[in-house]
């Protein structure tokens, strides 16, 4: 068993885990969706992509592009949620959070992706 394939597929697996996590919910109730959770879902997204940087095959760039996909719109989430509470100085809106949410279902597909592309390059592994 490789333990960098491990390690590489768990962080992979986690992102998309935690991501359906944060998504999961009414779209436009903010207390269905934890900041601390979006917080963790960038992290380990981050992380993820940064373990995708030493792969050099066609599959690799696929992984890395999905990855970086869905560390864009993360980002994006988070600063749409921190726009909607710390500019606007108010209590995070429906509109706000059904924008936070929807940009992580995005990045959620992105894992999506990405996981379906790790089984498919897993299942033409031959030994």
């Amino acid at each position: 068993m490789n333990r960098e394939k491990v390690i590489f597929s768990f962080f992979m697996i986690l992102a998309l885990t935690l991501n359906f996590g944060f998504y999961a919910g009414e779209v436009d109730n903010p207390d269905h969706h934890n900041v601390y959770e979006l917080f963790a879902v960038i992290v380990v997204n981050l992380i993820a992509t940064v373990l995708k940087f030493g792969d050099r095959s066609q599959m690799g760039a696929m992984l890395l592009a999905t990855s970086l996909v869905a560390v864009v719109q993360l980002i994006t989430a988070s600063i749409v949620w921190g726009y909607a509470v710390h500019v606007q100085g108010t209590e995070i809106t429906a509109t706000a959070m059904a924008t936070i949410v929807s940009l992580s279902g995005g990045a959620m597909l992105a894992n999506i992706i990405s996981v379906v592309l790790l089984v498919i390059e897993t299942a033409t592994l031959r030994h």
